[in-house]
């Protein structure tokens, strides 16, 4: 994948103007990761025979859990990877937009002005390069074997999403975040790092299938009265192997911002342009969970020869994590906090799923961390939709302003707002900050705003869509293993959690809204051309309807909203992916 990507993205330099080189790189970038999911694809025909391959000497393992969630790695990169490959608005034209059109006649539009083409996201040019090396730290980390490899990969992909943190030097806040981002992560590392090194300490040994071996050798030998008199043949104190599982487990803790180490991530996701913390919010998380369960299964069979399992950490934090997220989320009034404590409310699940130990429990663990992706890959694409929506709109109380630069209008009008309102600086990187600037939103688009209420009850658990569906799961498999006191938590903070997803509803549906389309923008008529066969410049007229959301925008959510809403009615697809994957991993 990084050889093909930077083949490409030297050959491109020298073909492709330098204003066109961030959106062409984005591209390529799209091309390396639509050609890795092709190689990832046919390595499912391989017979991994339970545990899976080994290779580079066993650094690494290739197992269908880790392939399969590698294809689901890069669809999720593909989607992200769209928002900076393709502009975020187009002209549309009725009467222009037939097949013969499109395809033979070429139109030249004012697309600086209009079409937010001379937005930052399309100026980064390392933007796509620092993505691939993120992907790539998250493949390596989910197929990793041994404890070097695995703390090799975390920090390859933590160094990425420093960087991508603060990649927009001009926001003060952004740069603010990865500093903070950047000195939190290196805390958690160091006790990733703390960990390995008393495994390593404790057993000599790196790979997890030899600490997986040296443990229950330990447990059996321990039950041998006459084996106890001898100190060579006690091989190891597997509450050892338990203390330092527990200080590996709260660094990756710390990576996934799940609760009581989740101070970081509500300042981060506010501060960071939209467009960053997509990624930031989802990728990480779901390579980091998967080496997680990887983790968990070298270890289960041990753990039932104990009286305490170093598991039980999980049962904490996903305690503390379906409390904290859903109780603080009650108070927020920024939309991008909110959908930190609604993330750290699922972790709360996804952990409570992780520390069972089922078959059933890895099913609902592996359908939920695949759903919530889509969820909430969705809910930051609608986002950042509403803000591109609106620039063409302005408050109320600024009509009578008048402004001549049409590509500036919704920033300008906006920071000119009476004094009792902050002056947001960041608007042009994160349009949409508040949750009461989505006000009214659903009598300017109300497509986009049922995509948004579909995506945000799902998010609550409203059945048919999926994301009941997955809790169902999770509180089955909790109840059936007799986890009764954290089943009734987990009902009773899905239950409070929807007040806060309802106050974003009403906003949208209930509320009137405070913009008016800008009065210099309303009346104004802007031409443009196209050449015909004849090669000659015909006009063509169009105002300010004519410009909508670019289809890839459109596309992703349409597909991502019926996935959401549809799922019920093609459930065994995805079902049977996961119960395959989950038989693989409890019987081995």
């Amino acid at each position: 994948m990084l050889i093909y990507c930077l083949i490409l993205l030297l050959l491109s330099c020298g073909i492709n103007l330098k204003t066109d080189k961030s959106i062409l790189y984005s591209r390529l970038f799209l091309l390396s990761l639509l050609n890795c999911f092709i190689i990832g694809y046919n390595i499912l025909y391989i017979n991994f025979i339970n545990e899976g391959i080994g290779i580079f000497g066993g650094l690494f393992t290739i197992t269908a859990l880790n392939s399969m969630f590698n294809l689901f790695i890069f669809i999720l990169s593909i989607l992200i990877g769209c928002l900076t490959s393709f502009y975020s608005r187009k002209i549309w034209l009725k009467n222009s937009a037939s097949i013969y059109n499109i395809l033979y006649n070429n139109f030249f539009f004012n697309k600086k002005n209009l079409l937010n083409t001379m937005n930052e996201q399309y100026k980064i040019t390392e933007y796509s390069l620092i993505l691939l090396f993120i992907i790539i730290g998250g493949v390596f980390l989910m197929g990793s074997s041994d404890t070097i490899s695995i703390f090799l990969s975390i920090e390859l992909q933590s160094y990425g999403l420093y960087i991508l943190s603060s990649i927009y030097r001009n926001s003060e806040s952004a740069t603010s975040a990865g500093l903070t981002y950047f000195l939190l992560g290196a805390l958690a590392s160091c006790f990733i790092l703390l960990g390995t090194g008393l495994l390593y300490a404790n057993s000599g040994c790196t790979y997890m299938d030899n600490l997986y071996i040296i443990s229950n050798i330990s447990d059996i030998l321990k039950d041998v009265p006459y084996v106890n008199n001898f100190d060579n043949v006690y091989l190891y104190n597997s509450y050892y192997l338990h203390f330092s599982f527990i200080i590996l487990s709260i660094g990756f803790l710390f990576k996934v911002s799940a609760a009581p180490f989740h101070f970081w991530s509500p300042d981060v996701y506010d501060a960071v342009p939209t467009i960053v913390t997509t990624f930031i919010a989802i990728l990480p998380k779901v390579t980091i969970f998967i080496f997680i369960l990887d983790l968990v299964n070298h270890t289960y069979k041990n753990l039932f020869l104990q009286d305490y399992a170093w598991t039980n950490i999980f049962l904490i934090s996903s305690l503390l994590s379906l409390v904290i997220g859903t109780v603080l989320g009650l108070t927020q009034s920024r939309i991008k906090r909110l959908y930190a404590y609604s993330t750290i409310s699922h972790i709360g699940f996804i952990l409570l799923a992780l520390s069972i130990k089922s078959r059933e429990s890895i099913q609902a663990f592996l359908f939920y961390l695949a759903q919530y992706s889509i969820s909430n890959l969705n809910a930051f694409i609608i986002l950042l939709c509403v803000g591109y929506s609106l620039y063409s709109y302005v408050y109320k109380k600024a009509d009578k302003k008048r402004i001549n630069k049409i590509q500036d209008s919704y920033i300008e009008y906006y920071n000119e707002l009476e004094e009792s309102k902050p002056i947001n600086k960041e608007i042009n990187n994160s349009p949409i900050q508040l949750i009461n600037q989505m006000k009214g939103y659903f009598y300017i688009n109300p497509i986009l705003s049922l995509s948004l209420a579909i995506t945000l009850f799902s998010f609550a658990g409203i059945p048919p869509l999926i994301g009941f569906f997955a809790k169902l799961m999770v509180l089955s498999a909790s109840i059936d293993n007799g986890y009764v006191f954290m089943s009734i938590v987990a009902i009773l903070t899905s239950v409070i959690s929807g007040v806060y997803y309802l106050a974003i509803i009403k906003q949208i549906f209930f509320e009137k809204t405070d913009y008016i389309v800008n009065p210099d923008l309303n009346d104004i008529v802007i031409s443009g051309y196209y050449k015909g066969n004849n090669n000659g410049l015909h006009s063509i007229d169009y105002n300010i309807n004519n410009i909508v959301l670019s289809g890839s925008l459109t596309i992703i959510i349409s597909i991502l909203t019926s996935i959401i809403l549809l799922f019920i009615f093609i459930p065994a697809q995805i079902l049977n992916v996961t119960n395959i994957i989950s038989m693989i991993i409890f019987n081995y």
